[in-house]
């Protein structure tokens, strides 16, 4: 298949390039396994004048080298070349790389360069511009086959659900007791110091007694916020990596909930907050909390390496300068045998039944940690676990202090976060920037193994950031209101109504692009809050929005009956300035979904017969197929 939209340069000009392996077309492909052998074919016009074509391909952080095509035959005007690429000879001994190609089209009188912004369209330049990409990953790498096709939940344990069980707060924090309208502890403005040690009681127990209602929602994995001691009421400080904090109800309750949500088919991973601990901590143990002789008190401390200190005791690395949370060395090798090791914290929770762990800030973790890891979970587990990292941008391309990080290549993540699709589906649903959203999703199928790409992460929101309704109807959102404004902003009426809109178009989208749909706990009910912590505050029980819980219910259970949505190829067949339509296909299963926020009517033409899914009914339509304004559709094609 050619790419169906691209830029020209001349227009009937513009050659067409074309990737097959084995036959099979690959020309929406930019990442191989090790070992594949892929043909490259360009058809070019005799208009554009091109005596020949050339390839100029360099290995990340090498220099270029340029293979000239060799030309094939002439058909009805336009010229075939063709050269192979063989992984295996392209990685040199090696079994994974990164690589970064042009195509020259040399002709009498000058050169004209492809260049791309998202590895699938192209235009032609007079000098070079933005690379293809070429990512060849190791022939044994596969994410969990259990994760695609799944759905995500992510939980902060302490805004979740007060449930009844043993749950003491520790020595010195208070427990705010308005569930309901409470607002989290916030400093004068960002930045600014935080104790973070006032609670309002969300537990484990809590999860646990709303299994069901997480499974009605079709969930098949729970994320969970961190939940080892810590002094925090977020506790991305750990206190204590062996210990499941005792205020959210402890190593009994976490049994249970692993438990009673297998029973459920559900699936639980867990925050691995890994680059740095708290300063009350048994390893740095700066207050004298602990029993331990930590890394603060003494340079004899069996934990002094684990830090770098600049002057002892006063000056050390911490994660963003954040004193509270001194960072960790973790290419050390008594770490990484600690927290990453075959007998380390990661992988006795595996063995305990953990599925996974989502990295806190992968780029600040060392490869020699990263590689560990993987090799001592996948050791440790009967079925495979996952590994997820947090990384906003293209992980295929990430740098981080310098250095190319290989996460994708296959000896280190199963999957990353995928920030990229929120930034496109905002800029579309709040801007009616369809080709933000193009361009994401595009660069994104286009750049990571296929595998990859069916396990993302998707959200629309975190714990670090705005919640998605507020940044639907808030066009203020980012701007610099103070911390004391932030808490009590809410939309208003009409601004609510108008985000529930758009947020059922987000979610709808969400769950039928590829990758993982993640929902934050609470978006499906309708919660507002702007910048951390005010995205933190507790579940609305009682109070929810039920045409988002009900939509969110409904996209699950679309995702468990319809395999086009857990590895189907996906393809954009239409976008225009304001909308865009997209389909799914796996044999038989066929779904093509359209969006359109522009303010007039489109129109789409399908060939075949078709229903259009709801969450009330399914209704038989004819094309050609009219979107409204503000409106978005699921289509399924009825076969005969």
């Amino acid at each position: 298949m050619l790419p169906r939209f691209y830029r020209e340069y001349d227009r009937g000009a513009l050659p067409r390039i074309l990737k097959t392996v084995s036959g099979e077309d690959a020309s929406d492909t930019g990442a191989f396994s090790f070992g594949t052998v892929i043909t490259l074919e360009l058809q070019v016009p005799r208009r554009l004048g091109a005596a020949a074509v050339v390839l100029r391909l360099c290995r990340d952080g090498h220099e270029s080298h340029d293979t000239p095509l060799t030309f094939v035959s002439c058909d009805r005007g336009v010229d075939i070349y063709r050269t192979t690429l063989d992984t295996r000879e392209l990685c040199g001994g090696e079994d994974c790389g990164l690589f970064f190609y042009h195509l020259l089209f040399v002709r009498g009188y000058d050169t004209l360069f492809t260049s791309s912004e998202n590895n699938f369209d192209f235009c032609l330049t007079e000098r070079e511009g933005a690379p293809f990409s070429l990512l060849v990953y190791q022939a044994d790498f596969a994410p969990p086959a259990w994760f695609a096709g799944g759905t995500m939940y992510h939980i902060f344990v302490d805004r979740f659900c007060k449930g009844e069980g043993y749950a003491p707060l520790r020595h010195g924090a208070t427990l705010d007791p308005d569930w309901e309208g409470g607002i989290p502890q916030f400093a004068p403005y960002p930045g600014a110091p935080l104790a973070n040690d006032r609670f309002f009681g969300g537990n484990l127990w809590g999860i646990i007694e709303q299994l069901d209602y997480l499974k009605s929602l079709g969930v098949t994995v729970l994320y969970l916020s961190p939940v080892f001691e810590a002094a925090s009421n977020h506790k991305y400080d750990t206190g204590d990596y062996t210990r499941v904090d005792v205020a959210f109800g402890g190593e009994e309750a976490f049994a249970l909930l692993i438990k009673q949500a297998k029973e459920r088919g559900i699936r639980v991973i867990l925050d691995g907050v890994f680059n740095h601990t708290g300063d009350d901590s048994r390893y740095f143990n700066r207050y004298g909390h602990y029993d331990t002789l930590g890394a603060y008190q003494s340079p004899d401390s069996p934990y002094a390496a684990w830090y770098t200190f600049r002057r002892f005791p006063e000056e050390y690395d911490s994660w963003w300068g954040i004193d509270i949370l001194p960072r960790l060395n973790s290419h050390l090798p008594e770490i990484r045998a600690y927290l990453a090791g075959r007998d380390g914290i990661a992988a006795s929770r595996v063995k305990q039944g953990v599925a996974g762990w989502r990295l806190d800030v992968a780029d600040e973790l060392s490869d020699a940690f990263l590689d560990d890891l993987r090799g001592s979970l996948h050791a440790a587990a009967d079925e495979q676990p996952l590994i997820i990292g947090e990384v906003w941008e293209n992980a295929a391309y990430k740098m981080a202090y310098g250095r190319r990080r290989r996460y994708l290549l296959g000896g280190q993540l199963d999957s990353v976060m995928n920030y990229p699709l929120r930034n496109g589906l905002i800029a579309f649903l709040r801007d009616g920037n369809a080709e933000a959203l193009y361009r994401v999703l595009t660069e994104l199928y286009c750049t990571y193994p296929r595998p990859v790409c069916h396990s993302l992460m998707n959200v629309l929101g975190t714990h670090d950031t705005e919640r998605i309704l507020t940044v639907l109807g808030d066009d203020r959102v980012g701007d610099d209101r103070s911390n004391a404004a932030l808490s009590v902003a809410r939309l208003a009426p009409w601004q609510r109504e108008m985000a529930i809109q758009k947020l059922i178009s987000a979610f709808t989208i969400l769950y039928t692009v590829y990758g993982v749909p993640s929902v934050f706990y609470g978006d499906e009910a309708g919660m507002e809050g702007h910048r951390d912590p005010f995205c933190r505050r507790p579940y609305p029980w009682g109070r929810e929005e039920r045409v988002l819980v009900e939509t969110v219910r409904f996209l699950g259970e679309l995702r468990r009956t319809h395999p086009s949505l857990a590895k189907g190829a996906f393809r954009v067949i239409h976008h225009s300035a304001r909308a865009i339509a997209y389909e799914r296909v796996l044999g038989d299963d066929h779904l093509v979904i359209a969006s359109n926020m522009g303010e007039e009517a489109f129109t789409l033409t399908l060939t075949g017969r078709w229903k259009r899914l709801t969450p009330k009914k399914e209704t038989a339509v004819r094309s050609p197929i009219m979107v409204k304004p503000g409106q978005t559709v699921i289509l399924q094609e009825v076969r005969a």
